[in-house]
């Protein structure tokens, strides 16, 4: 059974993202931005780990339907991890997306330190089709205001940096996707810029936190 996007809209599904998006209509969302895990088995400070960051069964087919649901001529902002780039790059390609461009979010401080001082965060501009030039293209190098904290996950952005994307890559009233949603930053980001969103989440836990954010920002 198809899921419709109206069904969804502006709210979050739980589930796994392939066979959730697997049931939704081919070209029916303006914009994803997303965040997936970054395949490092990645612990934070207090030992949380992130869902199917220690494989990459997930990381195609993911991808592959993430493509399907996309508009032409639309495009797809991901966040990943660098030491896994080569693995991104390839099932992007795979899917059919074409890579348009480069984003590096600059920290004013070091989230980790080992042979380097890890001060940024970094995410490919992904596009299907050809869309149109803008007239005033964002730049690539984007300030990361400040640090989450990571207190609603362990990979938690900023919404003010994911603001600007969401501005320069979709228009008002447009429906945004976020597969991977975490704790629903991108989501919060998309209804602060009058933009509708779908969010998936697999994890119950990051679910809830999510669901709870916006309903509370739908309060105000």
């Amino acid at each position: 059974m198809a899921l419709h996007c109206n069904q969804i809209r502006n709210t979050i599904a739980l589930g796994n993202c392939i066979d959730l998006m697997s049931q939704m209509p081919p070209r029916s969302v303006d914009f994803i931005l997303t965040d997936p895990p970054y395949i490092t088995r990645y612990l934070d400070r207090s030992g949380r780990s992130v869902m199917n960051d220690d494989n990459t069964e997930w990381l195609r087919p993911a991808f592959g339907q993430a493509y399907r649901v996309l508009k032409r001529d639309s495009f797809c902002v991901s966040f990943y991890g660098w030491s896994k780039a080569d693995l991104f790059l390839t099932a992007w390609r795979d899917a059919g997306f074409r890579i348009a461009g480069h984003l590096v979010f600059r920290k004013n401080y070091a989230s980790s330190a080992k042979f380097l001082r890890y001060e940024h965060e970094q995410a490919y501009l992904l596009a299907k089709g050809q869309p149109e030039l803008p007239e005033f293209p964002l730049g690539d190098v984007i300030d990361w205001p400040r640090p989450t904290g990571n207190r609603l996950h362990p990979t938690q952005k900023p919404v003010e940096v994911l603001k600007p994307l969401i501005r320069a890559f979709s228009s008002r009233g447009d429906l945004v996707l976020d597969p991977f949603c975490g704790s629903g930053s991108t989501l919060l980001a998309a209804r602060e810029m009058v933009r509708d969103y779908i969010g998936l989440e697999m994890d119950p836990e990051h679910h809830a936190t999510a669901t709870l954010r916006l309903a509370l920002v739908k309060k105000h």
